[in-house]
């Protein structure tokens, strides 16, 4: 365990270190007075105050941020929970729900207390501010969002700032390289704490110039990429200098998962694909797809686990093909009824079009299930033909109707051998507190760099 190596007093004010403190050519932003000081033998990461920052939290789609908060906190990492807005109505897990209840939402604060906030931090450095001004309206030139946009994204980051001094928050970590690590980017020009980002991808990376994403890893402390692929895009839009700072650290499967490995039932003609119902994940073409497979004489059911702004014209399209019968949409659901539908499935199918590297794909794996999916982005990390799955190429309707009819017919021994494959590749790569373990490390190699 990393410890200090002397003895480091925090007794002194937040309003001291905030107009005259220095680190490089930006103001240094220190916490308010703890009740305890860095003695001999103390554990870094007893004094480490972090905060978790993303756009919208807690998601049907972001489980593996709860599992890592979750992991970092049983490690001793209390995490303060922030998010631009709230999910509204469309979380169902009820572990969600209660994370829900514990995130700070910035949008949820009302106008008036909003701009009051706001103003306080203009009116203790205005100098600070004319800085984060002029870096809010950089980013709104680059970006197809406008100025009014990054203006607004300028005055979350001094309300969210605020909240960031009551908690003597040390550093915040970003999930999603879009408009949340630009209100990180903001705070840090404030005077406010260092942060960190994980990137995944496909946004980030449909749109780098437009999000600023080699200026939001530049001024980073440091940054996770979820593939070998991601962190090779990171690469393309920062300078070498900025390299090392790039780190590889995988989303996770849950135990949950891990610990419900079911053998195939012989009798199953279940294909389950898991995703937000949008133009990304392909559901339109596999609805097509299974068509094919259909007319070729292959007994299959489908069904489609999300909801998402693509419902209607999917549902139109299984009714024009006639499988109504076939094809079920469920809408959103929680954890448990995912793990039940894979469980009672064949192998999972996810034909998308762009991607990161899909939490799904390794949630079936690490249920004993292979996996159909793309040739994109950080799935052929994951998948490997002939091993754990099949690889088809992303559009491609035959292609995907020629991998469903495989899945169909393969004996179900055969697929067990290739999900139990996949299982323990997802058990080698992401596991959460393997990849934890990493994130704990790098947030101690950061914190012993800043108190020397």
């Amino acid at each position: 365990m990393l410890c200090a190596a002397g003895r480091h007093s925090r007794s002194r004010s937040l309003t001291r270190y905030f107009w005259s403190g220095a680190y490089g050519k930006r103001f240094f932003w220190r916490p308010a007075p703890l009740d305890f000081k860095f003695e001999v033998g103390t554990c870094l990461h007893e004094a480490l105050r972090l905060a978790y920052l993303t756009t919208e939290y807690p998601k049907v789609s972001h489980t593996f941020i709860r599992r890592e908060i979750a992991e970092l906190e049983r490690r001793g990492l209390p995490i303060l929970r922030l998010a631009i807005r709230s999910p509204g109505g469309a979380i169902a897990d009820p572990a969600d729900i209660a994370e829900a209840a514990r995130t700070t939402h910035c949008l949820e604060l009302p106008r008036r207390e909003f701009a009051r906030r706001s103003l306080e931090v203009f009116a203790r450095n205005p100098l600070l501010w004319a800085r984060a001004t002029e870096m809010a309206v950089a980013m709104s030139r680059r970006s197809e969002r406008g100025l009014a946009r990054h203006a607004a994204y300028l005055a979350e980051a001094a309300v969210l700032l605020r909240r960031l001094e009551q908690e003597r928050i040390d550093h915040v970590h970003v999930h999603f390289g879009t408009n949340a690590a630009a209100v990180a980017r903001l705070m840090r020009c404030l005077g406010g704490p260092t942060y960190s980002v994980t990137i995944h991808g496909p946004d980030e990376f449909d749109a780098p110039i437009g999000f600023s994403l080699g200026a939001k890893v530049e001024d980073a402390a440091f940054v996770c990429a979820i593939s070998d692929y991601a962190s090779a895009q990171l690469r393309r839009w920062v300078g070498p200098a900025h390299w090392d700072k790039i780190h590889v650290v995988h989303c996770t499967v849950g135990d949950a998962f891990l610990n419900t490995q079911h053998i195939v039932d012989p009798d199953s003609k279940l294909l389950v694909s898991v995703g937000r119902l949008s133009a990304q994940k392909g559901q339109l073409l596999l609805v097509d797809a299974l068509d094919q497979a259909l007319r070729a004489g292959v007994d299959a059911r489908l069904v489609l686990v999300g909801d998402g702004e693509l419902r209607g014209v999917i549902e139109e399209r299984i009714r024009l093909l006639g499988l109504v019968d076939r094809i079920e949409i469920t809408g959103w659901v929680d954890e448990a009824t995912i793990r039940e539908y894979i469980r009672r499935s064949r192998a999972l199918v996810l034909p998308s079009f762009a991607e990161g590297l899909p939490v799904v794909i390794m949630e079936a794996m690490a249920m004993g299930r292979p996996v159909v999916s793309t040739m994109i982005a950080g799935i052929p990390e994951l998948v490997k033909p002939g091993e754990n799955g099949w690889l088809v190429t992303s559009g491609r309707v035959d292609e995907v109707a020629g991998a469903i009819c495989e899945v169909m017919k393969v004996p179900a021994d055969m697929l067990d051998n290739m999900g139990k494959r996949g299982r323990d590749r997802v058990r080698r790569y992401h596991h959460t507190e393997t990849e934890v373990g990493k994130l704990e490390a790098l947030f101690r190699q950061y914190v012993h760099a800043q108190l020397g």
